[in-house]
């Protein structure tokens, strides 16, 4: 079968963390600001290792989209993608994924970003996407905690795991740029790529 190609999102396929990209596009950069400044002792504690990466991101979820319908948040996710993600992504890794897209590759973007946001750029490179998935409560609207584990370190393999047959793809290519991918790179072994397109 064709090869397998495995893509962090956050710094490998862009420049910026989207997180605080489509917060900034929601909610406008004075509270965008505002909101930093109150979340500032908890982004010190997980600096400091003492808070969780998943801990820190449902604070920063809680506080900028905790009540939101999701509904409407996922059409503000779909503005972003069009109007503001593409000043964020690498262009070599834009390439990159095409060609591996036109060569019939499966495509899979692995992130520790919230789905909801990366969706529109996976879909419009015809590719599929694993990430963090937001909870809802029972009347649609976001709680600001995740469903599940976060989508980052050893949980990426987890998921790519559930999700492909791996025996099915030789070679598989993977590419990073964070301490949080390297289970995902150790996949690839020679064909792991990090910080390819700085």
């Amino acid at each position: 079968m064709a090869g397998l190609a495995l893509f962090d999102f956050d710094g490998t396929i862009t420049k910026t963390d989207t997180l605080f990209a489509i917060i900034r596009f929601v909610k406008g950069e004075k509270a965008f600001r505002r909101g930093m400044r109150k979340l500032l002792p908890h982004l010190v504690k997980f600096k400091l290792g003492l808070l969780s990466a998943q801990a820190v991101k449902e604070k920063v979820l809680t506080h900028f989209f905790k009540g939101m319908p999701m509904a409407e948040f996922r059409n503000r996710c779909g503005e972003f993608g069009y109007m503001e993600l593409p000043l964020h992504i690498r262009k070599g890794a834009r390439e990159t994924i095409q060609q591996y897209v036109n060569e019939g590759a499966r495509v899979i973007v692995v992130t520790a970003s919230a789905e909801e946001w990366v969706r529109p750029f996976c879909t419009g490179m015809r590719i599929e996407l694993l990430g963090s998935r937001m909870e809802v409560d029972d009347d649609g609207r976001i709680t600001g905690k995740l469903a599940g584990l976060n989508c980052n370190g050893e949980e990426k393999v987890c998921r790519i795991k559930a999700h492909v047959t791996l025996s099915d793809y030789d070679p598989i290519h993977a590419y990073g740029d964070s301490s949080g991918d390297r289970f995902m790179l150790a996949l690839a072994g020679q064909h792991a790529y990090f910080k390819p397109f700085r």
